[in-house]
């Protein structure tokens, strides 16, 4: 089944607000914790590619406040919302928001020892130059953890898995996760990219019936 291709930058303030109010404390608490485990022990300089609202930088920090964030988004009012998350958990020295097209990084080569991005790579029509910038930016030894919806073989596998989510799921966020899908690539084409880009040591699998990941462990 062919991609259908969504809007690249959700920058309306309700829908960026109605995208925050889901519920996504597990699967960002997970996140975090499998993001953490990747990466150096002691201080760090993380790139969050994408971060939305905002949230699993802030869950990060909680866990690693020696850790310093650069969470960047294309879309100012999702910005406006993790500034708020940001402010609220009192981490204004430890996580920096920046308006950046993920596709054309204005990064040092070799700037960061890790890089995460969670729900990102769907909304790029074209995710190649993206993860050229990862690769760019990113210590030769550095920590990966990137993850996202998988494709899947068809409209039946789509309709299954939206009529399963949750019930706080509304009609319109029912119709947000179905088009996510249709838009999201599959293993093989994350596994073309990895090597289009010129990652090395990287796993790519598939971590859940509705999500792919790209994992590397953090090396001095």
């Amino acid at each position: 089944m062919n991609r259908v291709l969504e809007p690249e930058v959700m920058d309306d303030l309700e829908e960026s607000m109605e995208y925050d109010a889901m519920n996504f404390l597990e699967v960002n608490t997970a996140f975090a914790r499998e993001a953490i485990a990747l990466g150096p022990s002691e201080q760090a300089v993380v790139l969050d590619a994408g971060t939305g609202p905002g949230r699993i930088p802030v869950l990060m920090c909680q866990i690693r406040p020696q850790w310093r964030i650069i969470a960047v988004d294309l879309a100012q009012t999702m910005l406006q919302i993790a500034s708020q998350h940001v402010q609220q958990a009192l981490l204004q020295q430890q996580i920096s928001l920046e308006l950046v097209d993920v596709k054309n990084l204005p990064y040092a080569e070799g700037q960061f020892d890790m890089v995460i991005s969670n729900s990102l790579v769907h909304h790029l029509s074209d995710p190649l130059p993206f993860f050229k910038e990862l690769q760019r930016v990113l210590k030769p030894n550095g920590g990966i953890f990137i993850r996202d919806l998988v494709r899947p073989d068809d409209e039946i596998t789509i309709n299954t898995l939206v009529e399963t989510v949750g019930p706080e799921y509304d009609i319109h966020q029912k119709k947000l996760f179905r088009d996510s899908l249709y838009a999201a690539l599959t293993v093989e084409e994350v596994n073309q990219l990895v090597l289009q880009a010129g990652l090395e040591g990287v796993k790519v699998y598939q971590s859940s019936d509705c999500h792919w990941t790209i994992e590397r462990q953090y090396r001095n």
